[in-house]
Parts: C-alpha cells; sequence; structure tokens
C-alpha cells in the first residue's frame, strides 16, 4: 500500500520534509558513482536550507519532551504494558539527550567548512559546479568511491541526532493514530473535525494498482479528500468511483 501523509500544522510538515531528504541521503550515500555523491551533497544542503530556517533544535526537542511527558502519563494503567511503555520512554529519553547534546544547531558545524561551502555556493547554478568553477570539487569527484563516501559520512554524521531524533517523534506519532475506513462517495471524503487542535497527521493509504491519487486538504474544522486518476498526460482528472480506504488519524 501506499501512504499519503497529510501535516495540520507547519512543524509537522517540516518534519516530514527533512525525513523524506534524510530518506533520499541515506539511500544515495552507499552508492559508488561521482554523480550519486553530487546528489547527495546537495540533499546534505537542502537539509541544512531547511533546518536553518527556524530553531528546529528546540521545536524537536520541545516535541520530545511533550511526547515524554505523555507516554509517562500512562504509569500504572493496567491496560498498559510497563515493558512497551519504557521501551518507548527509552527511545525517546535517548533521542532527547543525543540532540540536546549536540552543541548549537547542528548545520552550524557544516557552515564552518569553506570547501563545503563553495560547492553549496554553486550548486544550485545550472553547471555551475564544472572544473572550471570549482576545480576542488571536480578533482574530489575523481577520487575511489571509498573516500568520497568516507568523506559524506564524517559531513552527515553531524546531522545524526537530529536524525534520530526525527524518527523517533514521527514514528510514535503514526503509531499513536486511529484507523478507520473513509467511504468516498463520487471519489469525494468529507470529515469533521470539531476544531480539534490535537490532530497532526492524517495518512491514507491506496492500493497503487487502483492509480487512484488522492489531493488532501484539512483545517481545524474539515478534513476533505478528493480521488482522481491520472490520465496519459499525467494530468488528474476527476473520477466518480465509490470507494472505501484505511484513514489514519494521528494526533
Amino acid at each position: 500500500m501506499t501512504h499519503y501523509e497529510y501535516p495540520f500544522n507547519e512543524s509537522i510538515r517540516t518534519m516530514l520534509r527533512l525525513e523524506r531528504l534524510f530518506t533520499r541521503l541515506a539511500l544515495l550515500v552507499p552508492r559508488e558513482t561521482a554523480t550519486d555523491h553530487h546528489y547527495a551533497l546537495a540533499t546534505l544542503f537542502e537539509i541544512m536550507d531547511v533546518t536553518s530556517r527556524t530553531d528546529f533544535k528546540a521545536d524537536l526537542l520541545r516535541e520530545l519532551d511533550r511526547q515524554n511527558k505523555v507516554f509517562e502519563s500512562y504509569r500504572g494503567i493496567p491496560s498498559i504494558s510497563e515493558a512497551a511503555l519504557d521501551l518507548a520512554v527509552d527511545r525517546i529519553v535517548g533521542a532527547h539527550r543525543r540532540l540536546a547534546a549536540t552543541p548549537g544547531r547542528p548545520e552550524q558545524a557544516l557552515a564552518g567548512n569553506e570547501w563545503l561551502m563553495a560547492v553549496r555556493s554553486r550548486i544550485h547554478i545550472p553547471g555551475g559546479t564544472c572544473e572550471f568553477d570549482l576545480p576542488g570539487y571536480f578533482a574530489w569527484q575523481q577520487e575511489p568511491a571509498p573516500k568520497r563516501r568516507n568523506d559524506l559520512l564524517r559531513w552527515v554524521g553531524v546531522l545524526d541526532p537530529l536524525a534520530e531524533a526525527l524518527e523517533v517523534n514521527l514514528g510514535l506519532l503514526r503509531e499513536s493514530g486511529v484507523q478507520q475506513m473513509a467511504g468516498f462517495r463520487n471519489s469525494l471524503f468529507q470529515l469533521n473535525l470539531n476544531g480539534s487542535r490535537a490532530l497532526q497527521l492524517v495518512r491514507l493509504e491506496v492500493d497503487p494498482a487502483s492509480q487512484l491519487v488522492p489531493e488532501i486538504s484539512g483545517n481545524r474544522v474539515l478534513l476533505a479528500i478528493r480521488l482522481s486518476r491520472a490520465d496519459a498526460e499525467g494530468r488528474l482528472r476527476p473520477m466518480n468511483d465509490s470507494v472505501q480506504l484505511p484513514l489514519t488519524l494521528c494526533a
């Protein structure tokens, strides 16, 4: 099943974007070619761009603190497994401790690397990293793959505590979700949210074989999802199907 997710606040939206970038980075770094490692660097710079816009580290630490208080409030409830609760709390506390121990903002350590910043200044210019623009970067691309990979792992390692805290927070949020079946009539589904402030994320499961593409929108009052299918040129076209799909509300 393919999961389509929709964030209900800017903090979760930023977390989802960073998660996507870290996933891409994890795929590119182990590869061999200089082209893959070029795009791994470009992804690393995208992560720096996102985290530098706000004090994302502080926001993530606050969210982990909130998660910890929620889980600790379950202590002593007979229906709650103490072993599972301890495991969840250990994950939160460990991620919080490692991120809090990172001095300053995680991306600042990379920003002090002149070589990286020279590449960053030109990597978004079309063709801006040719050998006549950045001969040092071109020479690095000619290095053996293990040498390039070790360099990338060293730079990416600076952001490991951030990536771990992000994974823990989004993982616990998804696990907290309550699933229901969403009934689509003429490919439209609407749900009254009664002004809920707690809802943070919606997840919709779609079978890829159905070729359905959901367009999700929502606010504190209403969640709306419309299903479409792409035509031969990729344009989304409305349809009149009535189907049921698994929908998870994460609060």
